[in-house]
């Protein structure tokens, strides 16, 4: 807990000091796109609704930047102007969590219990087939498969859409309509998003488990006769996933930021798309929210590894 608030107030710091340190400010980048002379009103008017003040100290400045962030009000976002920053990321999370979440969960889970497999039956056929292709295709840029679906599934086969959340004649709204087509939407960037994620789970847990099995206490376990299926989870699974957890939940920390990659080719309105608008547009608001909301989800991730761990593995709790 204490390296938590330690890395959140470090995290915080440097969010609030490098678009500082850096010449201008939100405002004046907005304001250079028009040729011709600044008005000053319009450019106080401006840094009023950015919340930017150069007449203030650094450390004033900083002060009312900790109790904004305390209130959620992260300012006005220059690439959705007049829209808030914090309403934004809030429409443009759920798309990403639903997408990037949920194959990123299902990407461990079935890496998990294939690698957990292949390693207790090592040799045979399955070991011999999957691990090699989802290795393979965990080498392929997520943007050239993406690419690749879109020609394939969309433009020639024509059993998905292209790009998009969601269908524009669709009404939005909590109804089955609306979900359906988002689901539809989101086949083809979910599956790009598994197949070049898969294969490390695999491998990572197949050595994990191959190193388990060569353990004393496996080998007591089959020497007791106890069942196979009971040996390979509660003895050997159990402690080969220890490893992976944290990593694990390091994926779920930056499942926040997006795929940005992915999220481009197939136009979707995710966070990782919304960082790169704001990136092109010099949109410092937006971009100080995206980066301290994946500071904050990597940690909460983190912290949540480490109960698990405790959970699973008692020797973490010996104190001795």
């Amino acid at each position: 807990m204490g390296f938590f608030v330690i890395t959140l107030w470090a995290a915080i710091t440097l969010n609030f000091l490098i678009p500082r340190l850096m010449p201008g400010n939100a405002a004046l980048a907005m304001m250079s796109r028009y040729k011709g002379r600044v008005n000053p009103q319009a450019l106080h008017a401006l840094e009023i609704a950015f919340g930017v003040n150069s007449h203030k100290g650094l450390l004033s400045s900083y002060f009312t930047y900790l109790g904004n962030i305390a209130r959620g009000h992260f300012g006005i976002s220059l690439t959705f102007f007049p829209d808030t920053v914090s309403h934004q990321v809030l429409q443009a999370l759920p798309w990403t969590l639903a997408l990037v979440g949920v194959t990123t969960i299902l990407a461990f889970v079935l890496g998990t219990l294939i690698g957990l497999v292949s390693a207790w039956r090592r040799g045979g056929m399955l070991d011999g087939a999957l691990p090699p292709i989802f290795v393979i295709t965990s080498a392929f840029p997520y943007f050239w498969l993406a690419l690749l679906t879109i020609w394939l599934f969309a433009i020639k086969l024509g059993w998905f859409p292209e790009s998009g959340g969601y269908n524009v004649t669709t009404t939005v709204g909590w109804s089955w309509s609306f979900a359906s087509d988002a689901m539809v939407h989101s086949v083809l960037p979910a599956f790009t998003i598994l197949v070049t994620a898969i294969g490390g789970w695999i491998l990572t847990m197949r050595n994990n488990m191959i190193s388990v099995l060569a353990e004393d206490y496996v080998r007591m376990a089959r020497a007791k006769g106890l069942k196979p299926w009971r040996i390979m989870w509660t003895y050997a699974g159990r402690n080969a996933i220890l490893p992976n957890l944290t990593g694990f939940a390091m994926s779920l920390g930056f499942v926040v930021g997006g795929a940005i990659l992915v999220e481009y080719v197939f136009n979707y309105p995710g966070v990782g798309w919304m960082f790169l608008q704001s990136v092109e547009n010099q949109d410092y608001a937006l971009m100080q929210a995206l980066f301290l909301l994946i500071t904050v989800a990597v940690l909460v991730a983190i912290l949540a590894a480490d109960v698990a761990t405790i959970v699973l593995d008692p020797r973490t709790r010996d104190r001795s």
